[in-house]
């Protein structure tokens, strides 16, 4: 299953469990009646102790009953947001009410496997649209940047399309792309947003140079240890047409690291 596909399922998966737990919290209705009583005198009793208790006072909520039912709803909409352009409220809380109800449902089991089988497979394709549009708008967005950006002084573009400045150039060795190596990053967006940085964290990343992205594995070829240099990594170079998914990389997306190689790891012993 793609991660496209699996994002609508999840968003699925999500509304159903927020409704089951709606659900849940509501009687059997399958109680005798003595019990049944007893059940709602103990709460009404309960109530009433919170009341004069620890009970919360919030504006247009009173009472634990009417709060608590806004907290639920409200977790529904939250677990609803990402398709809400795709749902009819209406018909949504009717057969929320028919459920605690006990009313018989409009879709049989089979039926709502079915619905929910084809709602998953709308999501998917719209969901793969608008990542298909994503993707060109941040190519272009990117290839207008490099295009200018390849001007300035100092900034080098290499066949591949990767472009690096020299910020502080080392005198050490050179890694290979069998190398471990181990560095101080910062990674943002054109926007200047950053979604990476070890510095922040307080903390090297070490890791294989030839497992990470095309665009890291050219630029630390050319760095020397002891180095810092800018990298401007298009989108091909990076997290391609996929980004990462539910992540801060969109599709295509042209990213910039700020990165220092502080070493070559020796090789782990046997």
């Amino acid at each position: 299953m793609s991660p496209i596909a699996r994002t609508a399922k999840a968003a699925l998966t999500a509304s159903v469990l927020s409704i089951a737990l709606l659900s849940a919290c509501s009687p059997s209705g399958e109680a005798s009646g003595e019990a049944a009583g007893d059940t709602a005198d103990a709460a009404d009793a309960a109530d009433a102790d919170k009341a004069d208790g620890d009970a919360l006072v919030i504006e247009g909520l009173e009472g634990d009953k009417a709060q608590a039912s806004y907290m639920i709803g409200m977790e529904i909409g939250k677990s609803l947001e990402s398709v809400k352009d795709e749902v009819d409220t209406d018909v949504l809380f009717g057969a929320i009410r028919d459920s605690l109800d006990g009313k018989p449902s409009l879709l049989s089991e089979e039926q709502a496997q079915q619905v929910a089988a084809r709602f998953g497979e709308h999501m998917a394709g719209k969901l793969e649209a608008e990542r298909v549009e994503e993707g060109k708008k941040n190519a272009e967005a990117g290839r207008q940047f490099l295009e200018l950006n390849g001007k300035k002084d100092g900034v080098v573009t290499t066949e591949s399309g990767l472009q690096y400045q020299v910020l502080t150039e080392g005198k050490g060795p050179k890694p290979k792309e069998s190398d471990v190596v181990r560095v101080h990053y910062k990674g943002t967006l054109l926007d200047g947003s950053t979604f990476d940085d070890s510095i922040a964290r307080g903390e090297p990343a070490v890791f294989p140079l030839g497992q990470v992205v095309p665009g890291w594995r050219e630029g630390l070829t050319l760095m020397p240890v002891g180095s810092k240099y800018q990298f401007w990594i298009p989108g091909d170079l990076g997290y391609g047409e996929m980004g990462t998914p539910g992540g801060p990389i969109g599709p295509n997306q042209t990213l910039v690291f700020e990165v220092e190689l502080l070493g070559i790891e020796k090789p782990a012993a046997n």
